[in-house]
């Protein structure tokens, strides 16, 4: 670019001794943070790392009890060696190239800050695909928002009575969860939301607050005997935003120590570690398109649980490089290979929810 100057001034017109310089300093992207390695277990990842694509889980047998009489003909009961499968069954790849030439007269180490980006790319899809999954829905792209429920059942269910989603109904928090809200539209719509600030008093009837959707959670897992030890809850920053301007209690000792490091924001709200993730799925245009008449097209949907609840394990996640056979050129590769299984569907819980 030519340095300025006045008009009538013709001297070096076009710029010719001012040099380019590239800086050495590189402009990174900002990272989401991804939240599942926290949330799930990996106690099966030894057992199926180099075994094949399946693994079989035995849960622990029903006993009934019954009362005894003084003469009662007592029976014994045949135990049900009931199990079901965690299928890896998702695959990832990314594959660049780096020209020879490109390379050699690069003043940065453009293939390593590739293969970085490319990393973590592949650690986002995974993360919102898994976050996806255990809300019940199903990712449509790649590094989309999943907003199509889903439909297909990784190997067997762990509980027969779940859905095609995995999820048992009951956990399952929507508008006439909340018996109090009288305004219109069918009661399997997103949960109304609105914030209460200090000093205001609540709309019962037409809106519901950060704070009771987390502890209507809180008691739906109480209802199933859900350990209080390991409990998580991962909300959108919508979400946060609402629930921060409600809560005066909220303050700094509530937040944690580490900052955003896997998402987590505040250490025990209600009994959960908190954690804020932009990878939740969304319908429509999400939570924060207003309106009662948005309430079944356009929502988020938040999820809490327990750390056994969902189990992820990884098979193959992999980089490797290799020479371009017809140019010269290095191509760099990589692939994630993994499975996800919904353990204990009656210790997720999760709600759909629209800014009232």
């Amino acid at each position: 670019m030519a340095f300025p100057k006045e008009a009538g001034h013709g001297n070096l017109p076009n710029g010719n001794f001012s040099s380019i310089i590239y800086s050495k300093q590189v402009q990174l992207a900002f990272r989401k943070s991804t939240v599942v390695g926290d949330i799930t277990n990996s106690d099966y990842f030894g057992e199926i790392a180099n075994q094949g694509d399946t693994v079989k889980i035995i849960k622990e047998p029903e006993i009934s009890v019954s009362e005894y009489k003084r003469g009662t003909q007592v029976s014994a009961q045949d135990l049900d060696d009931e199990d079901f499968s965690l299928v890896i069954d998702k695959a990832n790849y990314y594959a660049f190239k780096m020209d020879d030439i490109e390379e050699a007269h690069s003043h940065v180490n453009f293939m390593q800050l590739a293969t970085d980006r490319a990393a973590y790319r592949l650690s986002d899809n995974y993360d919102q695909e898994v976050l996806a999954y255990m809300s019940g829905y199903s990712q449509p792209s790649k590094h989309a928002v999943g907003n199509a429920v889903n439909t297909n059942v990784n190997g067997t269910k762990a509980v027969s009575t779940a859905g095609s989603d995995e999820l048992l109904t009951s956990m399952k928090l929507r508008k006439d969860s909340f018996s109090a809200i009288t305004t219109g539209g069918a009661g399997d719509h997103s949960i109304p939301l609105a914030n209460v600030l200090p000093g205001q008093a609540s709309a019962i009837t037409t809106t519901v607050t950060p704070m009771q959707v987390i502890n209507r959670m809180s008691r739906v897992l109480n209802q199933q005997q859900v350990d209080s030890q390991g409990r998580w809850l991962v909300v959108d920053p919508i979400f946060m935003e609402l629930l921060q301007d409600e809560n005066s209690k909220l303050i700094n000792a509530d937040y944690s120590e580490a900052g955003l490091k896997n998402g987590l924001t505040i250490s025990n709200l209600g009994g959960f570690r908190v954690h804020v993730s932009s990878n939740l799925p969304a319908k429509g245009t999400g939570a924060g398109t207003s309106g009662t008449g948005n309430q079944d097209n356009h929502f988020g949907v938040i999820v809490a649980g327990h750390d056994s609840a969902v189990a992820t394990a990884e098979q193959i996640s992999k980089t490797e490089t290799y020479r371009d056979p017809d140019s010269f050129a290095d191509i760099v590769r990589g692939m994630h290979l993994y499975g996800r299984k919904i353990l204990r569907p009656e210790a997720i819980v999760t709600a759909k929810y629209n800014v009232a």
